[in-house]
């Protein structure tokens, strides 16, 4: 669908702003079809990214201002996600040997299950919305790589 379409609008003062206001709604169209998808395991996007970093370092723990740098989104809460994974007995906390004022995280059993099935699931949504060949997706990750390099200088 085109962006004028879905927004009904077609004021944009020029291709950048218009190639803006397309990011960003894409990028809530992507959020709602995988938060749908998640839904059924009870989860949100920002504590299946929180189980997804997790997984990527198991079975080591992880303290909770790593998980912090490596979410996608930012803003998030990543204390208050964790109280919520630790109630669901997806994730575990202990207090570190080497310096007690620091929190390490580490996923349980079901944390694991529910992760894998997670993964399955979002794959499974991006391969059905996303309608690009890999040299489109090559493209589109460059273009987007290629807009936040100011920011990294």
């Amino acid at each position: 669908m085109k962006l004028e379409q879905a927004i009904k609008s077609n004021s944009f003062s020029d291709e950048k702003h218009r190639a803006t206001v397309n990011l960003i709604y894409t990028a809530y169209w992507l959020r709602d079809s995988i938060s749908a998808a998640l839904k059924e395991l009870e989860l949100t996007p920002e504590q299946h990214n929180v189980l997804r970093i997790l997984k990527g370092s198991h079975p080591a723990q992880m303290c909770v201002k790593e998980i912090g740098l490596r979410t996608v989104e930012k803003s998030s809460n990543v204390p208050r996600i964790i109280d919520r994974l630790v109630a669901k007995e997806l994730v575990k906390r202990a207090q570190s040997k080497d310096d007690k004022r620091e929190t390490l995280v580490s996923l349980t059993g079901k944390g694991i299950i529910t992760v894998d099935i997670a993964r399955k699931q979002v794959d499974s949504i991006t391969k059905e919305i996303v309608n690009l060949t890999p040299d489109e997706a090559l493209t589109l990750n460059n273009l987007l790589e290629k807009m936040r390099e100011s920011a990294a200088e």
